[in-house]
Parts: structure tokens; sequence; C-alpha cells
């Protein structure tokens, strides 16, 4: 390859508010490469990076996963690596509004104050009358705590607000953006963005569905995608949820064809738990491994 890594990453500015770099640079560095199109890839492989964004990263963001600046470093240098053989790379992205079921300014207190982050709340602290709803959606967030634990689902967590949509913290973590778009020039295919969380009254951790919604919303079209490619990478922030709620999506849409959920592999050192889930989210990659027959390795063991 002609382009050094260095010319598209600067490692320093990882996670960092003063961006270094510009795309019409990238992609001009990408068009002197020769790779050949990813539409002529015999071996097709995919990328699902999950919310790489500046709201997730240490140091600068409003919910940061700590190791989310050596994730990215590793995922971008895995990308490098393997420019000529990845086909396609699909980017999740949280996008959220202000006043949103998980977020502090829908619930109040018996003194009328917003919840703290990080505050759990349950269907029957509301019964109580612990926590009322802010914003008159009393029936509809009733049945949605209700349905929650009905369904075996994480409870509901106050989380700080993060990935509001237009912000900064909403926005592709730079120097994976860098990355990102030279791998689609060089390959001259599309990189593609996935919206998700957007629906005020349900908490959406995976890029597939949400913990519980009303209409049943499924994103197909990331799940066709998954089915056409040869082997699947998954990578992002962060482990313990966003990450696991996507990979536990696809592994049960395609529980009965092991064909495909053996074809998965988490890139286990591009990614990181929130503080606390360490040892619960390593227990439950092992399961999926035993149950679905994933793979789970270090981007440094992977070559495509």
């Amino acid at each position: 390859m002609k382009t050094t890594y260095e010319q598209i990453v600067d490692s320093q500015y990882i996670a960092s508010p003063e961006a270094r770099g510009n795309i019409p640079e990238i992609l001009s560095l990408a068009g002197h490469e020769s790779f050949s199109p990813a539409a002529d890839d015999e071996k097709r492989t995919l990328l699902l990076a999950i919310d790489v964004q500046n709201d997730f990263m240490e140091n600068i963001g409003s919910l940061p996963v700590a190791g989310s600046k050596g994730d990215v470093q590793r995922l971008t240098q895995w990308m490098y690596r393997n420019v000529a053989s990845l086909t396609q790379v699909i980017c999740s992205l949280d996008c959220h509004s202000l006043l949103q079921i998980f977020h502090p300014g829908w619930w109040l207190d018996q003194e009328g104050r917003h919840p703290d982050p990080f505050t759990t709340i349950t269907y029957t602290d509301v019964v109580n009358g612990l926590w009322s709803v802010a914003n008159g959606e009393s029936e509809r967030s009733l049945a949605y705590l209700r349905n929650l634990e009905l369904s075996d689902r994480k409870q509901l967590c106050i989380w700080p607000h993060h990935c509001l949509e237009g912000t900064y913290g909403a926005m592709l973590e730079s120097q994976f953006t860098y990355m990102l778009y030279f791998h689609a020039a060089a390959r001259k295919t599309r990189s593609i963005l996935v919206y998700k969380g957007q629906n005020p009254y349900t908490e959406m951790y995976g890029i597939i569905k949400a913990e519980y919604d009303n209409d049943n919303y499924i994103n197909q079209t990331v799940l066709d995608a998954v089915g056409q490619y040869d082997a699947i990478y998954i990578a992002g922030e962060a482990s313990s949820h966003c990450v696991l709620a996507s990979t536990l999506q696809i592994l049960e849409h395609f529980a009965d064809n092991r064909a495909i959920t053996s074809r998965i592999t988490l890139l286990v050192d591009c990614m990181s738990p929130i503080s606390g889930f360490e040892k619960d989210t390593l227990k439950q990659f092992d399961e999926l491994k035993d149950r679905y027959g994933i793979q789970i390795r270090n981007s440094t063991d992977v070559s495509l």
C-alpha cells in the first residue's frame, strides 16, 4: 500500500476535540491506491462498527467508556491492514433527542427533581409514587417499564444526555471517520450509516431493534446484509451494552442457521465495557460462543 497508516490516522488525536486531517486529503490518498473494487470480492467481509461516536470516547464524551481510545486505535489499525479484503463497513450511530424515556427530563421524584444519571427506575417505583412522568406520558411509560420486566430486558437506566442529534457528541470519532472514508474511496464502495435510538418511548441498545416497542420495529436491512457476507466482524462501544445487544439480536434472528452465526467474530480488543460490567460482559460473550459458535478474538490475530 502506498499510503501509510500515519497519513490517515494521527493517533494522538484519537478521542480528541482537536481533530487533525481532512476528508479531501484522505480521498486524495485513497485515489493513489490500486485496490480492486469491493464489488469484485470473492470472499465478502463485513465490519459492523457499533457507536464509535464522540460521546462514548474517554476524555471528551458525556458517556465515556474507559479504554475507548485504545479500541479506536486498534480498530483503525485492523482496518488499515485489511483494506484490500474488507468489503463493507456498516456503522451504527446512537441518535437521541433531549426528552427520551432514559434521559433525566422525562422523570420527577416526589420533590419535583429530575433523577441523577445512572438511576434505575422500575415499574414498582412508579406505581409506588417514587417517580412520576414529567410530560404526561404516564400510561405509556408505565406500560414500557412493565413490558421490560415481562420480557426480561435490562431495567430502565437513566443515562446522561448523550448523542443528541446534531451535536458534536453524536458524530463519529474523527480518526475512525478518516479510516472509514479512506476504505470507502480506496475500495470504490459506500460506507453505510445506520441511525438508532430515535424513538422517545424506548431504549435501543442494539442495531436491530428496541428493548421493547409497540410497533415491533426490526432493522431488516442490517439483517439482510449480515446474511450476505462470508465473514462478519463486530467492534465498537460499549461492549457491555450496545455491542452485546447488537450481537445478541443478530444471533437470535439467525439462531437456526449455524452457517451464518459461526461467521461472526467479535474483535474483543476493539471494544470496552461500561465500568462495573466487565465480568458479566465476558461471561455473556462466552455463553454466545457456546450457544451460537461465534468467535472471540483479538484484532491482531485476525487477517482477512
